[in-house]
């Protein structure tokens, strides 16, 4: 229900993820040899997408289908907030100071969360579940009007990555207040490296996967040159380049807040809830890109440098010495700047 005076704009709560692949477009057209071929499908609420280059000796194409499928599944039965019975579903009804038994996988992603949430000072943390719920922008309905600040200040007592507790002898965690998991912020990021990972085990070396706009590149394209990426014009309304990077055997993700929010009286509330303060990030700060060896890595830490914001972010992702691509809004410009990290990507992609 809207107050009085508020004109509420809900914007799509999809993820909004930001890349568009160039070269894989026009594949078809490229005559490549040897041939390319491009697997589909949907997983966690979004799409995946594998492109590979073959070789002669290659799994039929119904088996990598039906084993990405597998991986793919195997994973949203883990870390999906969507379902009831996932595992980090279970875990979040769990009653607090209860050992949990998890997966190696949930284990692995845990762990990394926690690693970058301490690097982060804060900025980033998985346990801000309630508070992205209670802002619209989780599994359940979105709201066109701000919550009351009694209710953000009585959830953010429930945030912080240090009421986790982790076994790792016997892979169990335990959380000291009632809490919850989200790990949608490095969930396709983790998925994307699995799906990789499997299909270098199928003896592929050439290819590209996506889940979800977060990438995954090994060997060469189909073209026999690096893979070309486009970094998205931050644009709440249609879709343009921004820039080109060229990259193999690396991952890319990007963070922005431009499509995934809404407005009451002109004010936009991003999706990008800064669980410090139980609110959405205000500054200006608005497309985030990162290259990284690991996407799961890539995916949480471009959600952590979008909440840092520019300057704080820039400072971060130099002493990590991070490879990131910064895109603010300053009045009616775009501003672009990057990591020397980055560098490298650019200059290839202008080759």
């Amino acid at each position: 229900m809207t107050s009085a005076g508020s004109t509420p704009t809900i914007k799509s709560h999809s993820t909004g993820w930001l890349f568009c692949l160039l070269g894989v477009l026009c594949l078809a057209a490229c005559n490549s040899e040897p041939p390319v071929v491009q697997l589909a499908g949907t997983t966690m609420g979004t799409t995946w997408h594998v492109t590979y280059v073959t070789s002669g000796n290659d799994v039929a194409q119904s088996r990598l289908q039906q084993g990405i499928e597998e991986q793919l599944a195997q994973i949203d039965r883990s870390m999906s907030t969507y379902r009831e019975d996932s595992e980090i579903s279970r875990f979040n009804a769990t009653a607090p100071n209860t050992w949990f038994t998890v997966s190696p996988g949930f284990y692995s992603v845990l762990s990394t969360a926690l690693v970058v949430g301490r690097t982060s000072a804060g900025a980033y943390d998985v346990t801000v579940a309630p508070l992205v719920d209670l802002w619209g922008f989780g599994p359940g309905p979105a709201i066109d009007v701000p919550p009351a600040e009694s209710a953000i200040a009585r959830l953010l007592a429930q945030v912080g990555q240090g009421n986790i507790r982790r076994d790792s002898a016997n892979s169990q965690v335990m959380k000291l207040v009632d809490l919850s998991l989200d790990f949608s912020s490095l969930a396709k990021g983790y998925a994307v490296d699995q799906v990789a990972n499997w299909l270098a085990g199928q003896g592929l070396s050439r290819f590209l996967v996506e889940v979800g706009g977060e990438m995954r590149m090994s060997g060469m394209s189909g073209r026999g040159d690096p893979w070309r990426v486009a970094i998205e014009q931050p644009e709440s309304t249609g879709r343009s380049m921004a820039t080109a990077i060229s990259l193999t055997d690396v991952s890319v993700a990007t963070s922005g807040d431009y499509r995934n929010y809404f407005e009451v009286d002109g004010k936009r509330y991003s999706h990008s809830i800064d669980p410090r303060t139980g609110y959405p990030v205000v500054h200006n700060l608005v497309s985030v890109t990162v290259v990284h060896p690991s996407a799961m890595l890539a995916d949480a830490w471009a959600t952590a440098l979008t909440v840092l914001g520019a300057e704080q972010a820039m400072a971060v992702a130099q002493t990590e010495e991070l490879a990131v691509y910064f895109i603010r809004s300053v009045g009616e410009d775009l501003v672009h700047s990057h990591t020397p990290a980055f560098t490298g990507y650019l200059a290839e992609a202008q080759q």
